[in-house]
């Protein structure tokens, strides 16, 4: 049985310790119209089932808490369960789409089924539909759950044909051998990390390496235990969800990147960084230095492995400059924090050590995420993540994908998070916050496009 690493059990720990939370990545993709029928679109999954196995697959629990859990082939196995169908009332534009990302990902996913649900929605504005696509974090990270549209979707208006299924549900195993099992894998895990260990003697000039580079990205990461300062930014959160989303054109980015020598994701976040001071001072709050630390995830995964349907990621922990007014200034600074983190091995260092404990005894790791966990969480204030998307059309049943909405999901006191996605030339912002909080995200949606405005008008860089 294939089962969960440590990261990807994070995120149903993080859900079992606070019950309000919902760990879930979505999107939805708009389409031109006229809308096909729910039975066609059903349908037009079910042909593409065989190519995902995980969506026939749950979630089975070691016995005790041994082992993480397994995924097991789901006997009940429901498509129409999974695949529902809703419409939004006129006039089926930002703040009727909003308010239905909001309503499908805030509630929290039923374990005993496979943790994914499309959502086919109607009454888009100008006779256009959706795809909502919901999946647990715990299943897929950003990348390989943005792979999955190219096996759902089309790479051109002439679908696909089916796919031929001959599935049948493996047997569950028996709760004694899911037992044995469990305590066979907390027995050997000490063979595990000797095996481990004596590969990497083997390549002792790789093991050189990264010890070096994980050892510099644990002093790099040593800042990050500083907490931020007190904002509205953080605090308890109340279980429902707000959204909104804002694009830019990423030529626009692509010009500001190199007006300044910097990345897109410099580009990116610095508009982000100008987003977010805007709201501070809407708020009548000062944005200082030490206000808006982000998790950035860092993907780890070798090139040609975005298929694979788990999570491999890392992070960096940057302070964003809300404190710098000038634009240019503020981009340059988010250069040089990305660069510093990079050259100090941060993304090497978290990487290390979720495979580490990838290593040990299961159950203690497990025990270790839950307890900290319930710690109050004072270190991170937002969660900016950007994944890149396809970068060609893509259609559904003959209709053509127009835009994509990002969703990244909150938790642990980080009352507002941002997602970005590139969709073919559009880079969209989708800012995720908590209902009672953060009613103010489109403050946050306008400053971002601004700040990026404000770059494009500037015409010298360092």
């Amino acid at each position: 049985m294939e089962r969960l690493t440590p990261l990807a059990t994070a995120f149903l720990d993080a859900e079992d310790v606070d019950p309000r939370a919902s760990l879930a990545i979505g999107s939805m993709a708009v389409f031109e119209g006229p809308a096909p029928s729910f039975d066609e679109f059903v349908d037009h999954i079910a042909g593409r089932l065989p190519l995902i196995p995980r969506y026939r697959q749950k979630l089975a629990t070691a016995p005790l808490g041994l082992a993480a859990p397994a995924w097991v082939d789901d006997p009940g196995f429901d498509l129409r369960w999974h695949v529902r169908n809703t419409a939004l009332p006129a006039p089926g534009g930002p703040d009727e789409i909003g308010r239905l990302m909001s309503r499908v990902m805030s509630r929290r996913m039923d374990r005993d089924r496979p943790l994914w649900e499309y959502w086919f929605c109607e009454g888009l504005a100008d006779g256009r539909w959706g795809l909502l696509s919901k999946l647990h974090h715990s299943v897929a990270d950003g990348v390989s759950g943005t792979d999955l549209y190219q096996l759902v979707l089309d790479p051109t208006p002439t679908p696909r044909p089916p796919v031929a299924d001959d599935w049948a549900p493996a047997g569950p195993p028996s709760t004694s051998s899911a037992a044995a099992g469990a305590a066979w894998r907390l027995t050997t895990a000490p063979l595990t990390i000797a095996r481990a260990a004596l590969g990497s003697l083997a390549h002792p000039r790789r093991l050189a390496r990264t010890s070096r580079d994980t050892a510099r990205g644990l002093l790099t990461m040593l800042p990050a235990l500083r907490p931020v300062d007190r904002t509205s930014l953080m605090g308890p959160l109340e279980g429902s969800r707000r959204y909104a989303w804002t694009d830019v054109s990423l030529d626009d980015v692509r010009t500001v990147r190199q007006r300044h020598g910097v990345t897109v994701n410099d580009v990116a976040l610095a508009a982000v960084s100008g987003g977010f001071r805007q709201l501070l001072m809407s708020r009548g709050e000062e944005p200082v230095a030490h206000a808006l630390r982000s998790l950035v995830p860092v993907s780890t995964r070798a090139p040609g492995a975005e298929s694979i349907v788990d999570n491999r990621v890392s992070l960096m922990l940057p302070w964003l400059p809300v404190e710098v007014a000038d634009p240019v200034e503020r981009l340059l600074a988010v250069r040089d924090r990305i660069r510093e983190l990079r050259a100090g091995h941060e993304p090497e260092a978290g990487g290390s050590m979720t495979a580490a404990a990838g290593l040990a005894p299961f159950a203690p790791v497990s025990w270790g995420i839950r307890l900290g966990l319930r710690l109050p969480q004072r270190h991170v204030a937002t969660v900016t993540t950007n994944v890149p998307g396809p970068r060609t059309t893509l259609y559904a049943l003959g209709r053509e994908a127009v835009a994509m909405l990002p969703y990244v999901p909150i938790a642990d006191r980080v009352r507002i998070g941002v997602a970005m996605f590139s969709y073919r030339d559009t880079l969209t912002f989708g800012i995720t916050g908590d209902y009672d909080t953060a009613p103010d995200l489109q403050v946050l949606a306008d400053g971002i496009s601004t700040s990026l405005a404000e770059l494009l008008s500037t015409r010298t860089g360092a």
